[in-house]
């Protein structure tokens, strides 16, 4: 799989309505605050996000709720995984690991499913079931070269 492929499984994600878009925003902070304490009591957490890196990962949760919420409210698959592929590849320069995205996205699942409405959340779950399941390809692809425009991000 390449990034192209990447993309046309992209687009099969719908647009999150105007109201979901709207209320993860308006929850989007508090979202954050509840995803850090999370991860900061894992015991494994240096391990995944490397020494002295607790603060970028706090940078990269805040970032990473803005950068879905403006996806939520215009969806475009390519700027979608242009991103996600180019925070890979950042992140993992500075010794996060690859077992940090599914432990980020599987707390991210927990969280929102309790913070959120139902509808809310059935609405942004397959974004992050998408992210989730092509953790593997962001790694192998992250490690490459890619054919994305890093100018872009």
């Amino acid at each position: 799989m390449d990034r192209n492929d990447l993309i046309r499984t992209a687009e099969k994600l719908k647009q999150v309505s105007e109201k979901s878009a709207a209320e993860f925003g308006s929850k989007r902070e508090a979202l954050v605050v509840l995803m850090n304490g999370k991860m900061e009591s894992r015991p494994d957490l240096i391990d995944m996000v490397g020494p002295g890196n607790v603060e970028m990962m706090k940078d990269n949760h805040a970032n990473h709720a803005r950068f879905l919420e403006s996806i939520f409210i215009m969806h475009s698959p390519e700027v979608l995984v242009d991103t996600v592929l180019w925070v890979f590849r950042a992140y993992r320069s500075r010794n996060f690991s690859s077992t940090y995205w599914a432990a980020q996205l599987n707390t991210c699942i927990e969280i929102y499913k309790k913070e959120l409405s139902f509808e809310c959340f059935q609405e942004i779950y397959p974004y992050y079931n998408w992210m989730q399941i092509n953790i593997p390809v962001f790694n192998q692809l992250a490690d490459g070269n890619l054919d994305a425009p890093l100018s872009l991000h």
